[in-house]
This record gives C-alpha cells, structure tokens and sequence, in this order.
C-alpha cells in the first residue's frame, strides 16, 4: 500500500552526516524493519550452499522468522576477528566467526579467479560541528568486517537473481501450455 508507493518514490534511504532520510516510513523503518535484539522480526531468507573453492552451489529462499541475538557494529567485529576480546557480545562472536569468515575466503577466491573488477576506494565521513557546519572530511578505515557483508550481500543478490529467472523461465514455459 501507501510504504510501498512511499518506498518506490523515494527508491533508497538518504544518509546525511547528521541523520538518514529511509526509504520506507519512519513506523516501519524503526519498527517491524529494524533488527532490534532478542525481538522477532518476520523476513525472507536465503540459505546459501557454497563450495570451498567459493562457488555457490545452490541456494534456497524461505519465509522466516528471525531473533537478532546482538545488534553488532563493524568495528566490534573486526575486533572480535583480531583477537582484541573483551565485548559484551565475545560468546556469539566467538561461535560464528570462523563459519562466516570460512566463506568469505572461499567467496573472495572465488572473486580473484573471476578476475572481477575490485574498486577498493576511500570512503568519506563528514564530521559536523556543534552549530551544523562542517567540522571535518575525514577517510573513513574500511576493515574486513565491511568486506564480509558486502561480499555476502552480493551472493544473496546472485542468488535472488537466479531465482528470479528461474521463476520467469517456468512462467514463460508454463504460459505456452
């Protein structure tokens, strides 16, 4: 309904240095689609079937629904990665880091065999002030942890790509019947 014609208008939300303008209605984005820890979210997900060499097997999308164990930042994880412990969130970290970055290097193998384009190129941060002009443009570190989730993002959507033309095949073969 109404989100939907709101998020269609809008196409992506809009990060500023002092607040984000989100795609879909503040009620939905700080609500139902947020991952807030230990409350259920419904979602739609994708269990992924990679190989060592990186290459997705298979892939499978479900209805779901989800439990955020820990609402985690880039840099908590990075820092769980290299061994600076000390988080409240150690105990998680610590069973699913080696699974999640297993596949990370089987997927960034993979990449390197492709020969894919990587642009590796500086993101910016802008720091503000206390009267809103800007204090700073500074270069923002880009660690490992993003690397993952971007790399894992890009499966997911290869994934959902595939799927969405094997459904397109069988609909066009079924509307020749």
């Amino acid at each position: 309904g109404v989100a939907a014609l709101i998020a269609y208008q809008r196409g992506n939300s809009t990060y500023f240095p002092d607040r984000v303008v989100p795609m879909l209605p503040k009620a939905l984005s700080n609500g139902w689609c947020s991952l807030n820890p230990r409350e259920d979210r419904p979602c739609m997900a994708v269990q992924l079937w990679i190989d060592a060499k990186g290459k997705l097997l298979r892939h499978k999308f479900l209805r779901g629904l989800m439990r955020s164990a820990a609402r985690l930042t880039y840099e908590e994880v990075q820092a769980a990665r290299d061994g600076q412990s000390g988080g409240a969130h150690d105990e998680i970290l610590a069973e699913i880091l080696p699974a999640l970055y297993g596949a990370y290097a089987a997927l960034l193998e993979a990449r390197h065999e492709r020969g894919t384009l990587e642009l590796d190129l500086p993101e910016r941060k802008i720091r503000l002030a206390e009267d809103g002009s800007v204090a700073a443009i500074e270069t923002r570190i880009r660690l490992d942890s993003h690397k993952l989730i971007e790399e894992f993002m890009i499966a997911a959507n290869v994934a959902a790509a595939k799927e969405l033309e094997r459904l397109r095949q069988a609909w066009l073969w079924a509307r020749r019947i």
